[in-house]
């Protein structure tokens, strides 16, 4: 199960510089996960300091 950024993201950028995988990016309004490419380890969830990375249902 990959994980999403929800809409409380703020576009710091801690996600990305933390997801060992590079499945983030900087898209059109704030920053988002290729869920494909994503491995599931929560590192972004532990850094993103909004608390805008939850697990995808």
């Amino acid at each position: 199960m990959a994980y999403k950024i929800t809409s409380a993201c703020v576009s710091c950028g801690s996600c990305a510089d933390a997801c060992p995988a590079g499945a983030i990016s900087q898209g059109d309004d704030q920053y988002v996960i290729d869920a494909a490419a994503c491995l599931d380890c929560g590192s972004c969830s532990d850094t993103c300091p909004n608390g805008a990375i939850v697990p995808e249902e």
